[in-house]
């Protein structure tokens, strides 16, 4: 089992996320409430001011769906500076039993917190004042949380996001009234570059700790789920009960199905030309080539009224797409250019440079090696272009040249 890579997929597209609704999805999902509450609670300690925290954990339900509900109740304590928030959950967390990863975590999601805070107030992280992000809430969700992650053992697994719905219209808090998110939200999510979509309705959706956390947890934002076998899914609520639909976030556990490829995310472009000659085409295609398209593909087809054309379809890097949609448009004279993100499974590739000797000559071939995930050769092709350069100078056939290729890289493989 421990080659099984573990994902999870945080959903939050549709009632956004709060730090309790993370916790009460890892609760869902197993995490010893025990170990939570402990470490959760364990904040008194170093918050001054902080006699007595209470942490409940309950069932219930939103809009007709299971969820787990953890809510916290402290008394009020006065407002407090970024460094003193910092302070107290450093000293937290390093007395509590928690991994180096855990740690870490909790480190990073409440200086993302902070840096937020203090961009928004123009204050520093030292001196800013905080208000809501003060409580003691804030971090006894973030130590709960870690707490909860290191139950699960979910800091080794890959963790996926949907964007995050952040509401919209305005509310009331400390600074007055705002639109959502509020700005130390969106602050969090500018600077991560983190995606996120409107609505689906009017409130406020995506807390300041919550999103901290989910920042730091999410390596990758899609769209869709990956390919995956799900095993567990937890429900965690939010405090409101919204009319208009569950107030839930949604935490899938599941292994990836492993079919020893990697991924990648291409670009593909097409266009339809009915009315250029084989020539334009041909000099489009190597300009098209020259300029880092990876592959480029005439398909004939029937244009309007019965006309005979092309599809030119390219495949490209994201880097590259605005770039090639140019030069397919200014050598062909199309009105648009058809654009797509594409997923593909690939195997890994390297290029081998091997020395091969032909009647007392020494030459260079590029030979390319093609692995899966596990790292077993696939496929072996030595470049084409060094194979026929060498037939061409010594006068022996290509397929000689070419095993000769394939022989070397397997020995400098071995040798590795």
């Amino acid at each position: 089992m421990s080659n099984i890579k573990r994902i999870a997929v945080i959903d939050c597209q549709t009632a956004g996320v709060s730090g309790d609704m993370i916790l009460g999805a890892l609760l869902d999902l197993g995490a010893d409430a025990a170990k939570v509450v402990k470490a959760m609670k364990s904040v008194k300690k170093y918050v001054k001011g902080c006699k007595n925290i209470e942490v409940i954990v309950r069932d219930v339900t939103r809009r007709g769906l299971h969820a787990k509900k953890i809510g916290v109740k402290a008394e009020e304590i006065p407002e407090i500076t970024g460094a003193k928030l910092r302070e107290a959950t450093v000293s937290c967390v390093e007395n509590l039993p928690l991994s180096v990863e855990a740690k870490r975590f909790t480190s990073d999601s409440i200086n993302t917190l902070l840096y937020a805070e203090a961009k928004v107030h123009g204050e520093s992280v030292e001196e800013v004042h905080l208000h809501e992000a003060g409580s003691v809430d804030t971090p006894a969700e973030i130590l709960g949380a870690a707490a909860a992650l290191e139950d699960l053992n979910l800091f080794d697994a890959t963790v996926y996001s949907t964007p995050i719905a952040v509401g919209g219209g305005l509310f009331k808090f400390s600074h007055g009234t705002v639109s959502s998110p509020a700005p130390a939200t969106m602050e969090i999510l500018r600077s991560k570059s983190f995606p996120v979509i409107g609505g689906p309705i009017e409130s406020e959706l995506a807390t300041p700790t919550g999103v901290s956390l989910l920042v730091n947890l999410a390596k990758e934002v899609v769209r869709f789920y990956p390919l995956m076998k799900p095993t567990a899914v937890g429900y965690g609520a939010g405090t409101k009960d919204f009319v208009e639909m569950p107030n839930i976030l949604r935490i899938t556990l599941g292994v990836h199905i492993n079919h020893q490829l990697s991924r990648d995310e291409i670009y593909v472009l097409e266009t339809n030309l009915d009315d250029v000659s084989g020539e334009i085409i041909g000099h489009t295609v190597d300009k098209l080539l020259q300029e880092g398209a990876r592959d480029v593909s005439a398909i004939p087809m029937f244009a309007k009224k019965g006309r005979p054309g092309q599809i030119l379809k390219i495949i490209a890097d994201r880097t590259a797409r605005d770039l090639l949609s140019s030069v397919l448009i200014e050598e062909t004279g199309p009105l648009g250019v058809w654009l797509y993100s594409c997923e593909r499974r690939i195997l890994n590739r390297e290029s081998v440079p091997v020395d091969i000797l032909i009647d007392d000559m020494k030459e260079l071939v590029n030979v390319k090696v093609a692995r899966d995930s596990r790292g077993e050769i696939i496929h072996m092709k030595p470049e084409y272009d060094d194979v026929k350069r060498i037939a061409d100078k010594t006068g022996k056939p290509l397929r000689e040249i070419t095993e000769l290729a394939k022989m070397k890289a397997k020995e400098a493989l071995l040798k590795r």
